[in-house]
């Protein structure tokens, strides 16, 4: 039995619900479309953070902690970790809220990413300086 949670108290990354063309015939849903979206979320703040375009050079850890199944409302909650000179590392947490009457979350995955920041030709460039 899957250990509930509550969901994060800080602004979400990204929302999204799993369709029927993303899982098998069990209504399970594939673990590369869930790191697809990881990826996705993760690069949100990795490209605010390096204002523009960034690249995926690492997956430095991913975990499946629950299964995800069609119909499961997904969120996305990301920080930024670690920042380098062109780098920026983003730790990813998925929950999913289960389709029923009684509320239900569970943690589903949790990861690591690096991404870079690219300049237009996609060569590495040097972060931005924070204001």
């Amino acid at each position: 039995m899957p250990e509930e949670s509550k969901l994060p108290q800080k602004p979400v990354t990204l929302r999204v619900v799993p369709q029927p063309a993303d899982s098998n015939m069990h209504g399970d849903v594939f673990g590369g479309w869930i790191m697809a979206q990881v990826d996705i979320a993760g690069s949100i703040p990795a490209s605010r953070r390096a204002n523009g375009r960034v690249a995926t050079i690492a997956v430095n850890s991913f975990l499946f902690k629950n299964p995800v199944f069609v119909g499961d409302l997904l969120s996305f909650y990301t920080d930024i970790v670690k920042t380098g000179n062109t780098s920026i590392t983003v730790y990813v947490e998925v929950y999913a809220q289960r389709l029923s009457l009684a509320e239900e979350v569970v943690k589903v995955t949790e990861a690591t990413l690096t991404y870079v920041a690219t300049d237009n030709d996609r060569r590495p460039r040097a972060l931005p300086p924070l204001d």
